[in-house]
């Protein structure tokens, strides 16, 4: 079985993490935002950057810091047209092996999602790749676009609106 290729891949060493913060800007290229737009469903991916910051704490808990922003164009729900967007988002990420997790709790950033390490890497490019997935809007829609649908009348009752859809099914 080979491993999976990862569209955006930035790998970071944990014996390159010392005392002090680990910093760097990283940017999609043209061939990783084209795979990372065919991953997400988007139409395009014209610009994916990040500030990502790593950062001891302890010897085997390590915290990502991110922020990242983007430009892309998603299909409109409705009329499948293309839907401009923008997003600008920050995260946070707690990596340690997964005996660590169940110590978490007790962290004084307990919204900070832990993500257990399987080997002896942390790939920041994939990280802001999720986290940018779930920044996208779920129902991209044109401002034009708009769908029809019959309002029963106000004094019809709570179940007047499954009596139209029977009546649909009925020839």
């Amino acid at each position: 079985m080979s491993a999976a290729v990862l569209e955006f891949s930035r790998i970071v060493r944990l014996a390159r993490l010392g005392a002090d913060p680990f910093r760097q800007e990283i940017a999609a290229s043209e061939t990783e935002r084209a795979a990372l737009a065919r991953r997400f469903d988007l139409l395009s991916l014209d610009r994916l950057t990040a500030a990502v910051e790593l950062v001891r704490q302890g010897p085997e808990i390590i915290l990502l810091s991110a922020a990242f922003e983007a430009t892309f164009v998603q299909s409109c729900v409705v009329t499948l047209d293309p839907v401009e967007g923008e997003v600008s988002e920050s995260f946070a990420l707690r990596y340690g092996p997964p005996e660590a997790e169940e110590g978490e709790t007790g962290m004084a950033d307990d919204d900070i999602a832990f993500e257990p390490l399987a080997a002896d890497f942390i790939d920041i490019g994939e990280a802001v790749a999720q986290e940018f997935s779930l920044a996208l809007p779920a129902f991209p829609r044109t401002a034009e676009a708009s769908i029809e649908t019959e309002q029963p009348p106000a004094d019809a009752g709570p179940f007047a609106a499954l009596s139209t859809l029977a009546d649909r099914r009925e020839p």
